[in-house]
């Protein structure tokens, strides 16, 4: 058999092990479990993001969402199976970065293979960080996400390669919200679920990206904001970029209206979770 002959046999069979791996049905149920979980935390966020803008209290981000769940009854057994959840997924994601998608690769798709994979590998991380602040809260040691990135922060604002690092994960974050911003403008989305669409679910998709890569391009502005003001409390993560956005002329509608769009990305979460090609 040729060089080129065996590379392909071995594509196919790590593929394969991907997909085998993402279709056992137990694995598969607590995958999707995650994007209801994932669901749910957005529409918390959202929730609060509109309350600080009618004048009420609150973190708006991933820790204040988890913080508000688990003083909910049957909050804390939410936040075990949710981190279990995310767990889940972040393996699923680590195996595709690994192994590649267990969707067989066009001719021409080798960069977008590679780009799949870098994504993947993203996701895994971000997935094992909602694991961690899931457990944490379930046990009711949950630290909050702002205070932590303007703690980060600030160490690495001691150093000149610290500061170089922030400038470029800030850049890289913007990256990403631009991402899902195209993502949700284009459709692009669509891709990622199988068997037929509704209008609801695609107008939820594509509402719900867009305003998500607009939060998280915010957050990323901040960070470079802070280094170049020497503030790192500027780098409060998702609840900083939304109370900025709120103390602009109009901030209360601003407010009002991503706190909307990040409820329909939880909205559309849900749709995931029954949807997503697995």
């Amino acid at each position: 058999m040729s060089s080129g002959a065996s590379s392909s046999a071995s594509n196919d069979n790590t593929s394969s092990t991907a997909g085998q791996l993402a279709q056992n049905s137990i694995f598969e149920r607590f995958a999707r479990t995650g994007f209801i979980v994932s669901g749910i935390v957005h529409l918390i966020i959202g929730y609060i993001a509109i309350r600080i803008a009618l004048g009420g209290a609150g973190t708006a981000d991933q820790s204040g969402a988890m913080s508000e769940l688990a003083g909910k009854p049957g909050g804390v057994v939410a936040l075990w199976v949710g981190g279990v959840a995310f767990v889940v997924m972040a393996l699923w994601r680590l195996a595709e970065a690994a192994l590649g998608s267990s969707s067989k690769p066009d001719a021409d798709s080798k960069k977008s293979a590679a780009f799949d994979r870098v994504k993947a590998f993203a996701l895994a991380v971000v997935y094992f960080a909602f694991a961690v602040s899931a457990f944490g809260f379930a046990r009711g040691r949950g630290e909050s996400s702002s205070g932590q990135s303007a703690g980060i922060t600030a160490r690495m604002m001691d150093t000149t390669t610290g500061t170089l690092a922030l400038v470029a994960g800030g850049l890289f974050i913007i990256a990403i919200g631009g991402y899902h911003v195209y993502k949700g403008a284009s459709q692009n989305f669509l891709d990622d679920l199988e068997g037929t669409t509704s209008d609801l679910v695609r107008r939820l998709g594509t509402v719900g990206y867009i305003a998500k890569g607009l939060a998280i391009a915010a957050v990323g502005l901040l960070v470079i904001l802070a280094v170049s003001r020497s503030e790192p409390s500027k780098a409060a993560g998702l609840d900083g970029a939304f109370k900025t956005v709120g103390a602009q002329p109009y901030g209360v509608v601003l407010l009002v209206l991503s706190g909307l769009g990040i409820i329909t990305y939880g909205l559309y979460s849900f749709a995931m979770a029954r949807y997503t090609k697995m």
